[in-house]
């Protein structure tokens, strides 16, 4: 046991000098590919809401962090009848599990007869049963079909005892696939202060785009919020950025959600992050422009390119949807204001789907924000678009959360 704790206790104590936040989508579509995703992930929304006692550093969220190399253990001596619930960002129905316990510590130490029910009801009621089933002492990827389809929002695994130890029960990763449900209805306007375990968040909601800061290291965020889900990137002075996701509660008045360091997303978060509902008020801080096209005049001006997250489109198409206006129409007002700009439209998705597929969207999309643009007035001659598909990831497309880096719009200054 004491080389992972030894690990896991190490990373937090370089996270807790750290911040929040990951990056959404400008480019949130699902492609033809499909949807049949691992809903029991963090990067999907999935939370640990009830969980056994655990060995030190062994946390529930390991189960969730589509990571082999990161696991759960029970707590000395408690090797039966170890009981989670985790909740779904939205009711949907898991075709089948997967489980990883290659990486155990301890002899006999691996789960092994295991218990999945669902329920749509509450975390302490309504379950129905969707799988039994016996791991074998050390393996990855073992995969088990559901027994029934039941649709959840719900889902209860009870390690029921392990393979002979007995001071220690293991468990490194818990998958359950399926398509992923649709978008739950959205909160009203998220926009406020946040008091959170990072100092106070100042987040400012336009359409589907979240922008903000927050009092740390001069922290800036940027992203999407999805129903209730929020997809967020990080950035602070000293260059430190990366992913979050964060869940509000039904209410929007809190939320809970995890953060990781840019390029470490195949892992255990670095840290969680918390908060509750301060004020309406947005605020500000002096490091942050206070708007999205704010920040977009910010970078363009002292970089030369920004990323715009928030402008989204009908399933396979370039057909852009309603709620991106807000961001558009944040575009169309730093043109304006700045008559002798012209600005390159670049489009780039994530590596889901062929690369012919990918390319021509990014190029179909990113020619339907210059025809946005152009029809509220912008001249022609002043905008340029590029397609890129996934030839130029900014983060790590094997996770949810370096996808949704992937998927954006780029403005670069001419």
């Amino acid at each position: 046991m004491n080389k992972k704790s030894a690990f896991f206790l190490l990373a937090l104590a370089v996270i807790i000098t750290s911040s929040v936040v990951m990056t959404a989508d400008l480019f949130s579509y699902t492609q033809q590919t499909g949807n049949y995703i691992n809903l029991l992930s963090i990067q999907e929304g999935t939370l640990p809401i009830l969980v056994p006692p655990s060995y030190h550093g062994w946390t529930a969220e390991c189960l969730l962090d589509d990571s082999p190399s990161s696991g759960w253990a029970s707590e000395k001596g408690k090797v039966n009848d170890n009981r989670f619930v985790f909740e779904l960002i939205a009711s949907a129905e898991i075709e089948s599990f997967e489980f990883d316990s290659a990486a155990i510590d301890s002899e006999g130490a691996g789960a092994k007869d295991v218990l999945v029910e669902i329920s749509d009801t509450s975390p302490d009621m309504g379950y129905e049963t969707v799988l039994r089933a016996t791991l074998a002492p050390r393996a990855d990827g073992q995969k088990f079909a559901a027994v029934k389809k039941v649709r959840g929002r719900f889902v209860r695994l009870t390690l029921l005892n392990n393979h002979g130890s007995a001071k220690y029960t293991e468990l490194f990763s818990f998958r359950g696939y399926g398509v992923k449900p649709a978008v739950p209805s959205p909160l009203e306007n998220v926009s406020g202060t946040y008091a959170t375990n990072y100092k106070d968040f100042h987040v400012l909601q336009q359409g589907t785009a979240l922008t903000g800061c927050y009092e740390y290291k001069e922290g800036i965020l940027d992203g999407v919020i999805e129903g209730r889900l929020m997809k967020i990137t990080w950035s602070e002075t000293g260059e430190q950025s990366g992913p979050a996701v964060m869940v509000f509660a039904p209410d929007g008045q809190s939320f809970k959600g995890y953060w990781w360091y840019r390029g470490n997303e195949r892992n255990v978060p670095n840290g969680s992050w918390t908060g509750k509902k301060a004020s309406t008020e947005v605020g500000g801080c002096p490091h942050w422009a206070g708007s999205v096209g704010g920040e977009l005049k910010k970078k363009l001006s002292s970089e030369g390119r920004a990323r715009v997250y928030g402008i989204l489109f009908d399933l396979d198409s370039a057909v852009i949807r309603p709620e991106s206006r807000p961001v558009l129409e944040e575009m169309v007002s730093l043109l304006r204001s700045e008559p002798g700009w012209k600005l390159m439209i670049e489009g780039h998705t994530d590596s889901t789907g062929t690369a012919a597929y990918n390319q021509n969207l990014s190029e179909k999309r990113a020619a339907a924000v210059k025809d946005y643009l152009t029809a509220a007035g912008i001249p022609a001659e002043r905008l340029q678009t590029v397609g890129y598909g996934a030839t130029r990831p900014v983060a790590d497309n094997a996770t949810e959360a370096g996808r949704a880096q992937n998927r954006r719009v780029e403005l670069v200054k001419q």
